[in-house]
């Protein structure tokens, strides 16, 4: 697994999954958009933890910085 994703989409995904937890935490969001929001969130943190995006492939995206 070749890492594809750069520090700025990790960071950018990381944020968006502690923004979910805090409203999902203060009941800002409930029942199936919770859900949902709360698998994407973990989906997101997960894969900037490995810094792999399995969607980037078919596309031949790469948000990484290419070494010179």
């Amino acid at each position: 697994m070749k890492k594809n994703m750069g520090s700025t989409d990790k960071i950018i995904r990381f944020l968006f999954a502690i923004v979910v937890a805090v409203l999902f935490y203060t009941k800002t969001v409930e029942g199936t958009l919770a859900l949902v929001l709360g698998i994407l969130a973990t989906v997101m943190m997960a894969t900037s933890l490995v810094s792999f995006c399995p969607l980037y492939l078919p596309f031949g995206l790469s948000t990484r910085k290419k070494k010179v």
